[in-house]
C-alpha cells in the first residue's frame, strides 16, 4: 500500500530484488533483513538489527524511517516511512490485523 493511492490494499508481485527486503529459506526457517536502500537518508544506522528466522506461522512486522531534503536544500524536508509485513508458511488471511510474532523496530530521529 502506498500513501500516493490513498493506502488502498492491491495485489501485486515485484521481482524479490525490488522489494526492500533479503529473504532466504533456510529448510525450516525464513532469513528475514530489512534493506537500507537509500544510504543518503537519515536517521543514521551505525549498527542494524540482526536478521529475524521465523518458523512456520510465525510473522514479522519490520519498520524503518527515513528523511531526504532536496539536493539543493531549498525545499522541505520529505519523510518516508517503510512497513515490511513478512509471514512464513500457512497463515491466517487476516494474520497481519493481530500483534506480530516478532516486531523490529528501526525508526530513529529524523528531526
Amino acid at each position: 500500500m502506498s500513501e500516493r493511492d490513498g493506502f488502498e490494499p492491491h495485489e501485486s508481485e515485484r521481482d524479490l530484488r525490488q522489494v526492500g527486503l533479503s529473504l532466504r529459506d533456510e529448510g525450516d526457517r525464513l532469513r528475514v533483513l530489512a534493506r537500507v536502500e537509500p544510504l543518503f537518508g537519515l536517521p543514521p544506522r551505525p549498527r542494524r538489527p540482526p536478521a529475524v528466522r521465523l518458523v512456520p506461522g510465525q510473522w514479522v512486522r519490520w519498520q524503518l524511517n527515513y528523511r531526504f531534503s532536496s539536493a539543493a536544500g531549498i525545499r522541505d524536508w520529505s519523510y518516508w516511512l517503510d512497513t515490511f509485513n513478512v509471514a512464513y508458511g500457512p497463515v491466517d488471511p487476516n494474520v497481519f490485523l493481530s500483534e506480530p510474532t516478532i516486531l523490529v523496530n528501526e525508526c530513529g530521529p529524523v528531526r
